[in-house]
């Protein structure tokens, strides 16, 4: 049965279980190769990312394969730009197929009108974070990095990333924080003024859960692979089910 799969969060390359949280991945979209029609990776499967012009960053091989193996046989593989991996570049899209996003977008899947994404910066209710993100996309920060010896940045990176996650740990903040405070659901809402979506599916928050936002919509979470194992499985009969990869 043709199925619409949607995970996010993997942040591989960061935790001693990286290369078993791969190995996990890797074991889902094996098991999904024969029923899946699209997969919609949503962002931060790679904890950091820089794509050089002539090398390619070390680990992730399992996974790549694995998803050059997909495209190869027919699914349609969509990458959103997260907050982590923002580097990624042109890398998949060249070299593997994928086709890849930096902001929201609208499918039609099934019948049903998605608006997918990622996350990170929506709403605006983090105005450093907001700043940041505009810095780290800019051009002068992408040719600053590059300049630099890869040991360096790559170790900067990974120490920032592992301090932001205890971080927000620490304030629990991988929860939901309440329609008000919600970057995602802002600005959801804000879209459903102007234009209506079955569902509005996103990940970033590590948060998995399912919300009515009103006028036949929902907003599905897909939590996180860096801690839950959450996915989303959308079925021909356009309903969209969370799951659980250790008990599926």
């Amino acid at each position: 049965m043709a199925q619409v799969v949607f995970l996010s969060d993997a942040h591989l390359g960061s935790g001693a279980d990286s290369r078993q949280r791969e190995r996990q991945l890797c074991e889902l979209l094996d098991s999904i190769k024969g029923d899946c029609e699209k997969l919609f990776l949503l962002g931060d499967i790679f904890d950091f990312w820089f794509t050089y012009r002539h090398l390619v960053p070390r680990g992730h091989v399992r996974l790549l394969g694995k998803l050059a193996e997909l495209v190869d046989s027919g699914v349609e593989v969509h990458f959103f730009i997260g907050n982590h991996d923002m580097w990624v570049f042109d890398y998949l899209s060249s070299e593997l197929g994928i086709v890849t996003h930096d902001e929201p977008e609208v499918f039609t899947l099934y019948g049903k009108r998605f608006l997918i994404g990622h996350g990170d910066g929506l709403g605006h209710t983090d105005r450093w974070f907001d700043f940041v993100r505009v810095f780290f996309r800019s051009r002068f920060c992408q040719r600053l990095f590059k300049m630099l010896p890869s040991a360096f940045t790559f170790g900067i990176a990974h120490r920032w990333s592992d301090s932001n996650k205890r971080k927000h740990a620490k304030r629990n903040m991988l929860r939901y924080l309440g329609d008000d405070r919600e970057g995602i659901v802002i600005y959801c809402k804000q879209r459903l003024q102007d234009e209506h979506f079955d569902y509005c599916v996103f990940g970033h928050r590590h948060t998995p859960l399912t919300r009515d936002l009103g006028g036949g919509c929902t907003y599905l979470n897909t939590g996180d692979w860096f801690h839950n194992r959450n996915y989303a499985v959308l079925a021909p009969d356009g309903s969209l089910e969370l799951k659980d990869f250790f008990s599926s």
